[in-house]
């Protein structure tokens, strides 16, 4: 009987010894993650600020991509990204019917690219549309209170290429580098 409980205990402490190890471990590499998504993020941050513009994709109603350039501000921290635009625009109506967007940013040197799949919302605040106005728009938006609307677009999930920050896919299937923000 006292063979078994040292047995048993013994058992027991190799458990928490093991489990211990394995959460360390998984502390490490969400560490090691956390550390490799920052620097993406700030890869992305750059590329995308250096860009000057950018593409929006946004779906029509037979649910087909359309694509035009776009005069971004520069992303938000968490890389949310703004957009100023005529709200009787196609796109505005494509992001009312479906605001599934996805942006995609050239690295000014054309050695990689920023992809950000998100989530497109209208905004016609006065606040937010004054704070987020660039003078040379003028001409485009004469009348600003009616005939300027905001595009916010909440990031999902950003794909990341970038020779220039040593941030490449993988060797056998060039799949990109992606930073999950939220499903």
């Amino acid at each position: 009987m006292k063979k078994i409980n040292t047995i048993k205990n013994s058992i027991l402490v190799l458990f928490i010894i093991s489990t211990s190890l394995q959460f360390k471990c998984l502390g490490q590499n969400l560490q090691h993650q956390d550390s490799i998504n920052i620097k993406l993020i700030n890869a992305a941050k750059e590329i995308m600020s250096e860009a000057g513009t950018c593409a929006l994709i946004t779906l029509d109603e037979k649910n087909h991509p359309m694509v035009r350039v776009m005069d971004p501000f520069l992303p938000d921290s968490d890389l949310t990204v703004w957009f100023g635009t005529n709200p009787k625009s196609r796109k505005v109506s494509q992001i009312k019917n479906n605001p599934t967007v996805t942006l995609y940013y050239l690295e000014k040197n054309e050695s990689g690219y920023v992809v950000i799949h998100g989530k497109a919302e209208l905004i016609d605040d006065e606040q937010e549309k004054e704070k987020r106005w660039k003078p040379e728009w003028e001409a485009f938006y004469p009348n600003k209170s009616e005939g300027y609307l905001l595009i916010k677009v909440i990031p999902n999930s950003m794909e990341i290429i970038s020779y220039a920050h040593g941030i490449i896919g993988d060797p056998v299937t060039w799949e990109t580098p992606i930073v999950i923000f939220k499903d």
